[in-house]
């Protein structure tokens, strides 16, 4: 196996993307094959987004590879069990979270009910040793785990700073300090998109409907006005062009 066709962009796309090309995998984005890889390949999905464009994409990719090639796919807002619904030979498709997955050891995996009793499955899996990730296998749903936590710890932390508990540098640096965790929620939401979190705490509201998944309203009006965190310019702290933090001046984004 040495070819990825992989579907997204945005810096999780570069990331995974990275953890390929950087162990000598080819990594093929959908435009750049105009016949299909008759080689050892695997889809990678990235995508988090609108599910119907999610889907249509999976649809197209699958037809550039063969029957027998495993498929994982961002679960962060969905489940495998769904995404396996959508393609022939729903035992090959897995989910997994592209959160950090540069940096982390680890990479979660959800099993989808297709594959519970297929082995093709557990083969697949050995897609992420290949990449030297140790493999989490967890429950299937949306936001797997690491995810799914961190994305509560953000949504909390932007109705603390919604209701006046403090301003989010010092909501920043008391999760830091108390925590020991290498970033406050609100830098860490910035770090990798207050978009992703509103993705994961929606999905988890659809999935399993449940009020605590609820996502603060101010991280909604965050992604209707484009301040998705780093990437883009603005979050909850301004960035240059380079993406350096701009001093201490604190966004104060108000709903």
């Amino acid at each position: 196996m040495n070819d990825i066709v992989l579907i997204g962009d945005g810096p999780l796309a570069k990331e995974t993307s990275d953890v390929f090309t950087e162990r000598g995998w080819n990594v093929w984005a959908m435009d750049q094959l105009d016949q299909p890889l008759s080689s050892s390949c695997a889809v990678v999905d990235t995508v988090t987004g609108p599910v119907e464009e999610k889907k249509r994409l999976l649809r197209r990719a699958v037809e550039l590879v063969p029957n027998d090639a495993p498929i994982w796919t961002n679960t962060l807002h969905v489940t495998a069990t769904q995404v396996a619904s959508w393609v022939p030979h729903p035992e090959r498709v897995g989910g997994f979270s592209p959160l950090m997955i540069k940096q982390m050891p680890l990479v979660e995996v959800g099993r989808p009910l297709q594959a519970e009793d297929d082995d093709v499955w557990a083969r697949a899996v050995q897609l992420w040793r290949y990449v030297d990730k140790q493999v989490e296998v967890v429950g299937d749903e949306p936001g797997l785990v690491f995810p799914r936590t961190w994305a509560m710890l953000v949504n909390e932390a932007a109705f603390a700073l919604t209701e006046g508990v403090a301003e989010a540098d010092a909501i920043d640096l008391a999760m830091k300090k108390g925590t020991r965790f290498p970033m406050g929620p609100l830098e860490w939401a910035d770090t990798i998109g207050v978009d992703q979190v509103v993705w994961i705490l929606s999905g988890l509201v659809r999935e399993l409907g449940e009020d605590r998944y609820r996502p603060a309203p101010l991280l909604r009006k965050m992604v209707y006005a484009g301040y998705t965190g780093r990437a883009a310019g603005r979050g909850f702290y301004r960035y240059d062009v380079d993406g350096k933090r701009q001093s201490s001046e604190i966004s104060k984004v108000s709903i």
